[in-house]
């Protein structure tokens, strides 16, 4: 019991600092590191999704290792992406080759996340999950926001709201 107090009264500490932050302070761009990246998201969605200290430590070490895999899925393809910007005149097998890498990983991350998410089951409620779901796109793009110069806010937030997760 005291462990889920002091998780929840964590984590809404976290979460706090994590409203801040994203509510307008800018020296978040000088400052950016992925563990303090990390640190925010796990405390945003931990308090947004409500969960307790037994789901959170099950939880969220498979959640990084479903992140780390679906990072590496699309390495390959942004490493064509990166080649082709330099190439101005590429043949049209060149832009299959990368119209058809996007599409398999895609593909691919589909099929991960439904892999992963089988899990997440086992750990977390289906309202859980997709609360979480919501809160990793929300943290993401309140992130996005905070780390733009701040003549584009406006606009980005009115863009991002039209646009679907992909």
């Amino acid at each position: 019991m005291k462990k889920t107090i002091f998780l929840t009264f964590l984590a809404t500490v976290l979460f706090s600092m994590v409203h801040v932050s994203v509510s307008g302070q800018t020296n978040e761009r000088q400052t950016f590191t992925r563990e303090n990246y990390e640190t925010r998201r796990i405390a945003y969605i931990t308090a947004e999704i409500s969960l307790t200290a037994a789901e959170a430590s099950k939880f969220f070490p498979l959640e990084n290792e479903y992140k780390l895999k679906f990072f590496e899925i699309g390495q390959d393809c942004r490493r064509l992406i990166r080649e082709s910007q330099n190439n101005k005149k590429m043949s049209d097998a060149e832009y299959m080759k990368l119209i058809d890498c996007n599409l398999e990983t895609r593909l691919k991350e589909a099929q991960l996340e439904k892999e992963y998410f089988e899990k997440f089951k086992q750990i977390l409620t289906p309202e859980k999950i997709y609360k979480y779901q919501q809160a990793d796109i929300r943290f993401a793009r309140e992130f996005v926001i905070v780390r733009r110069p701040s003549g584009n806010q406006n606009n980005d937030r009115d863009n991002n709201n039209n646009r679907s997760r992909r």
